[in-house]
This record gives C-alpha cells, sequence and structure tokens, in this order.
C-alpha cells in the first residue's frame, strides 16, 4: 500500500494516492523553511525504555519521514508535488520549534497508516488522524490537533433529507460510502447500519465520485473534509449537510478528534510535541495554520480535551 508505481482502482474512481504513490518511493524531501527554525528552542529528552528518543534521532539526521494519505484538506500533494495541508503545516512548524528542519513526505492509503508506523517505513502519521481507542491500542497519539463535528456529502437539496447517522439507520434504501479504515465506518456500524448498505471507498476523490454519479446516497466524513472537497468541484451537483455530533448508546462520541501518531514507545516525544502544540493552540497561531484549509474556530481542540480523554472514551 505505500511504495509503488502502479495505478489501483478503487470502486469506480482511480486512487490518487496510487497515482502519487512513486513520489514516496523516489524519497521525496521537502525543506522547512522559516527563521523559526534556527532560532527554535530545544527540548533535551531522555532515552526511551525501548525505541531510544525518536527527537533525538530525528534531529541528528536532520529529517523527519512524515507518513500521509493525500486527503484533503489535512496532508496532501500540492500540483507541484509538494506537501500541504492543515497537518503538514501544523507538523512542519511544530518540528522547525523542535529543531527538525526537513520533511520527507511518505504516501500511503489511509488504511496502511499505522501498519506502516509500525513496520518503520515512516516516523509519525500527520493525516489527520482520529483518535480511537481502538487505534490507541496500537499507536500513541498526540494531544488532538484539532475536533471536527461529522457531516454527510449528499446531492444538492439533500433528496433523503439525511441530518444523522439516526436518518441513515431508519432508511433502507440509503446507501452510505465511508473511506476505509476512518471512523466513520464504525460509527455507521455500531449505529445499526448494516455492511449491505455501505460501501467503502479508498479514498476522498473516489468516494467523491462514487456520491456524484448516485453510487452512494451519501459519503459520511468529517464537515471539514467535505467542505472542502465541495470547493474543489463547486459545479458536482454535491452539498454538505450541516455538521454533528454522532451518539451511539446514548453517549456523544468524539469521533473526529485528530492527532499525530508514532509508536507507542515514544512518551517523551509526545510530551515535546505537544507542549508545542499546545503553546500554538493557546497563541491562536494554531487556527492560523489551519483557516487556510477550511478550518474555523469550532474546529479547535478545547485545551481540556486530551488524547488520553479521548482513548479513554
Amino acid at each position: 500500500m505505500l511504495e509503488g508505481h502502479t495505478r489501483r482502482r478503487v470502486e469506480r474512481g482511480i486512487s490518487r494516492r496510487g497515482l502519487l504513490r512513486g513520489a514516496g518511493g523516489l524519497g521525496l524531501g521537502l525543506a522547512v523553511v522559516g527563521a523559526a527554525s534556527t532560532a527554535c528552542s530545544r527540548v533535551d529528552l531522555g532515552d526511551e525504555p525501548d525505541g531510544g528518543s525518536l527527537l533525538g534521532r530525528l534531529r541528528d539526521r536532520g529529517e523527519v519521514r512524515i507518513g500521509f494519505a493525500n486527503e484533503a484538506p489535512y496532508s496532501f500533494l500540492d500540483k507541484d508535488a509538494k506537501l500541504t495541508g492543515e497537518a503538514s503545516e501544523v507538523a512542519r512548524t511544530v518540528f522547525e520549534r523542535l529543531g527538525v528542519k526537513r520533511i520527507q513526505p511518505v504516501p500511503s492509503d489511509f488504511g496502511a497508516l499505522i501498519p506502516g508506523l509500525r513496520a518503520g517505513l515512516f516516523d509519525i502519521v500527520g493525516a489527520g488522524m482520529s483518535i480511537t481507542p481502538k487505534r490507541c491500542e496500537q499507536v500513541l497519539f498526540t494531544d488532538p490537533e484539532f475536533d471536527a463535528a461529522e457531516a454527510f456529502l449528499v446531492p444538492r437539496g439533500n433528496p433523503k433529507g439525511l441530518k444523522t447517522m439516526d436518518d441513515v439507520v431508519r432508511d433502507q434504501s440509503v446507501r452510505l460510502g465511508v473511506l476505509l479504515g476512518a471512523v466513520e465506518l464504525d460509527v455507521a456500524t455500531k449505529s445499526g447500519v448494516p455492511d449491505s448498505r455501505i460501501t467503502k471507498f479508498a479514498d476522498q476523490p473516489s468516494a467523491f465520485d462514487g456520491a456524484k454519479v448516485g453510487r452512494v446516497d451519501a459519503v459520511a466524513l468529517t464537515s471539514i473534509s467535505l467542505r472542502w472537497a465541495v470547493k474543489q468541484q463547486p459545479d458536482a451537483g454535491l452539498e454538505v449537510t450541516e455538521p454533528y455530533r454522532p451518539v451511539v448508546d446514548g453517549v456523544q462520541v468524539t469521533a473526529a478528534a485528530g492527532g499525530f501518531a508514532v509508536t507507542q514507545d515514544q512518551t517523551d516525544f509526545v510530551a515535546a510535541f505537544d507542549r508545542e502544540l499546545h503553546k500554538l493552540r493557546d497563541s491562536g497561531e494554531l487556527l492560523a495554520l489551519q483557516r487556510p484549509f477550511g478550518f474555523t474556530e469550532t474546529d479547535v481542540p478545547a485545551p481540556d480535551l486530551t488524547a488520553a480523554k479521548v482513548c479513554q472514551a
């Protein structure tokens, strides 16, 4: 799923990630620019119990390998094959301040990000990945960089009248699209949507195409992602429903609090990363980095929303 040079067809669309895998295989590296890299404060970390100090190794190497899923607006390659997006810009700023000057993007299918991280194919996952208890059993997350509500991508006019996942459950004619490995699949399943009515897409472009041609009646994803998708194709005849917070078994689900992920032995690294992330959030710089990608004040996580809390939800 990570390194390949062939296109892969998923559902109706062609996976944009498959088309771009070669860039990762060629070792595409991006220089992190800005005066902050020369004036950043360095955090001294002790050795980790198992994996050693990740930050120390990154500083020695002068580079961090970031696994991403080519999903706008989180982390994606622009028309010049440069890594951009909300997560990549946040990561670039934090790593500048931690003394790591270069980013090497490594493209991956979303569902292979955690396996790829654990296999050592990259150092950190920076893909707007939602923090979930299940994922917390496999990787260590930073505190959330955003806390997004959910929504549906539907034909203009919302003919099925969808507002929440409960509407999808009730209307047995609704065919729902989700991204393979994304949290929306768990929300749909736990809410009672049968697998026979769920179509799994490998990426946002193919899911968008599925909705555009009527292969599915709705695509469930964060309101952030869907707003971005519609903005890129305003004439596609699609719209985004009002954001909502999923409720499963009477409990509101924190479905889209996203963070960066590393291997579970890197507690010191996460502590250092979180300190810089909190400074960005508290100063307002975080939203300034996110706003060009469609994020709003409502998407900034509250100070008391930590990865530990979301992992235990």
